[in-house]
């Protein structure tokens, strides 16, 4: 396949972290304010890299949170956002031939040429190639929340908890996980903020399902912790919402947080759980734990995973598909809609 000189691509437009007063909340309000659309010179991979032709490029939270500047790592001005994608790998670095010609999944690391273009530069090393039945859709969520779910999931596995909790319950992440309990016997507790999203994760394989916004969520979370004893509390909103379900659960529970969607950091009312209760608070990062995990293991989980979307267990929610030339006037609206993926089309 011949590779053009040039492309297009999303490019950011500033270097580093945001200040304290460019901080903007976490919903994305315009795509003006971060990136640009602009034709950039195609890249040539580096040893141990290769060239994907981009099929479909993930929009995740922390993409958001990255171009913003509030991520945790610092934006580079000129080339191309987005963590993570799909495509055809059209030309390779030294030591990355065998992934020549492959339909891959995968994310970009240290390239800094994201997937919010015709093409990507990634690490082969973060690339799993793709089996027969894996959707462009699927394929461009493989590694972050897949993974990510299997993962938590073997976390909650090995602490010899029956049951967990996790917030944001009705995120695609949360409903991979969600799923994946029901069918390892797992009992999942979700939380969630909308009324209609009760039936939606129920369907997905959830035990209990509540509504922090209700009246009675601190009776419910505390009666459900009583009855159900999960132990691990998997953690997406690391605000006081949160705080308040750590605070329910029982001797030895541990908060595993993952993400940041309230702004509000946490007040712990009662910190002497640490204590006396032996409680824990922790984080949870993909990369590290994967460094973590022997090799054996990594290629297990990703089979899992593609396994789990060939044979229809799992399957991602599709918000919109949105070609680069789309993004600016809808990319915000897409996001905004509640339960479900978008995804770009260079």
């Amino acid at each position: 396949m011949s590779v053009p000189s040039t492309m297009k691509a999303l490019v950011q437009k500033h270097d580093g972290y945001a200040s304290d007063d460019q901080r903007s909340g976490f919903s994305l309000e315009s795509l003006d304010s971060y990136v640009e659309l602009s034709e950039i010179d195609v890249p040539l991979p580096d040893k141990g890299q290769v060239l994907v032709k981009v099929d479909r490029g993930a929009v995740n939270p922390s993409d958001i949170m990255f171009i913003k500047g509030m991520y945790g790592q610092p934006r580079r001005k000129g080339l191309p956002a987005g963590f993570e994608g799909c495509g055809t790998v059209v030309a390779t670095g030294d030591g990355a031939d065998a992934f020549s010609g492959k339909r891959v999944a995968f994310v970009t690391g240290r390239s800094g040429f994201g997937s919010w273009a015709t093409y990507a530069v990634a690490d082969a090393a973060m690339c799993i190639p793709l089996i027969d039945g894996v959707s462009d859709d699927d394929g461009a969520s493989m590694i972050v929340n897949p993974l990510t779910a299997l993962a938590m999931l073997s976390i909650v596995k090995a602490a010899g908890s029956k049951s967990f909790i996790v917030t944001a319950a009705a995120s695609q992440l949360c409903k991979l996980i969600i799923g994946q309990a029901a069918a390892d016997g797992l009992s999942a507790i979700g939380i969630v903020r909308r009324h209609e999203q009760i039936d939606l994760l129920k369907g997905h394989g959830a035990t209990h399902v509540l509504n922090q916004k209700s009246d009675d969520f601190g009776s419910r979370i505390e009666e459900v912790c009583r009855a159900e004893k999960p132990l691990i509390l998997l953690d997406a909103v690391a605000g006081q919402s949160s705080a308040a379900v750590f605070q329910a659960m029982g001797r030895g529970a541990r908060w595993i947080i993952y993400g940041r969607l309230e702004e509000e950091p946490p007040l712990l009312k009662e910190p002497g759980q640490l204590i006396f209760q032996q409680k824990r608070i922790e984080g949870f990062w993909l990369s590290a734990w994967l460094a973590e995990a022997g090799e054996q293991q990594r290629a297990a989980l990703a089979m899992q995973a593609q396994t789990n979307f060939a044979t229809g267990r799992w399957k991602t929610d599709v918000t919109a598909v949105l070609s680069l030339d789309e993004a600016r006037d809808k990319l915000p609206g897409a996001l905004a809609e509640p339960n479900g993926k978008v995804l770009l089309a260079p």
